[in-house]
């Protein structure tokens, strides 16, 4: 049985961002519930970064942005002959409802800003070990609670991102679906084409290959250069087929 592994490039700034917090969004779950110091810094470090990725533009502007360009393009794809209409309204309904809650939350990440214990953490993450006992006891004490505590704690934190993930997730997928994955192949391990109008790309190789892509471009072009896992022993084939998508 063959397996296969999906690799995935931003053309762009925006896609650069927002597969990030996607990132750092599903992290935060990835270690719950928190029940040491280990999964606890893992949730801190990870509440931190997301929060750096929020400083940085107009998150909340450009969502808005992408949620109004899909209703459009839902609008269109309701004239095709033979798509699903009860379909395309359902997702037409979703954008539209993910816009408004995002339009009336508060700024990305102002819960978390304002929270004392992740300020405290979050001071103490960049130097090595700050966040020991007697570095930081009200981590220490804070970990010393009931369970349950801390999970209604760690709920509310999560709740205060759902204004922003529930969005940037519903646009993530109807990206990653506009186009289909299409058989190609490299010659000499290299592969070049146009991607206009793109925002990723999305490449399938068999895991069995111990190869992964090297990928340079923008908006309008890109050059994909595969290499092998052992630099050293590895080996790339003459003709390599994949599969990938311009999304």
């Amino acid at each position: 049985m063959h397996c296969q592994i999906i690799f995935e490039h931003p053309l762009n700034e925006k896609m650069r961002t927002w597969l990030r917090m996607e990132f750092l969004l599903q992290q935060l779950e990835a270690q719950l519930p928190l029940d040491s110091h280990a999964s606890a810094l893992h949730f801190f470090r990870n509440i931190g970064d997301l929060l750096d990725v929020f400083e940085r533009g107009e998150i909340r502007t450009e969502i808005l942005k992408e949620l109004e360009r899909q209703q459009r393009k839902l609008q269109e794809w309701a004239q095709v002959p033979g798509v699903d209409p009860e379909r395309i309204t359902q997702l037409r309904h979703q954008l539209k409802e993910n816009s408004t809650m995002l339009m009336s939350a508060p700024r990305p990440g102002q819960v978390l800003r304002e929270d004392r214990i992740i300020g405290l953490v979050r001071q103490r993450l960049s130097i090595p070990g700050g966040c020991c006992s007697f570095d930081l006891p009200t981590l220490h004490i804070w970990l010393a609670q009931s369970q349950p505590t801390r999970d209604a704690q760690v709920d509310l934190w999560l709740a205060s991102l759902s204004s922003i993930k529930k969005p940037l997730f519903l646009l993530l997928d109807l990206i990653r679906n506009a186009a289909p994955l299409r058989k190609q192949t490299s010659l000499n391990g290299f592969y070049q084409d146009n991607a206009e109008g793109a925002d990723l790309l999305r490449l399938r190789l068999e895991k069995e290959s111990l190869l992964y892509p090297q990928v340079s471009g923008h908006k309008s072009r890109f050059a994909i250069r595969f290499l092998p896992l052992d630099s050293e022993h590895g080996s790339v084939p003459a003709r390599f087929d994949f599969d990938l998508a311009c999304c």
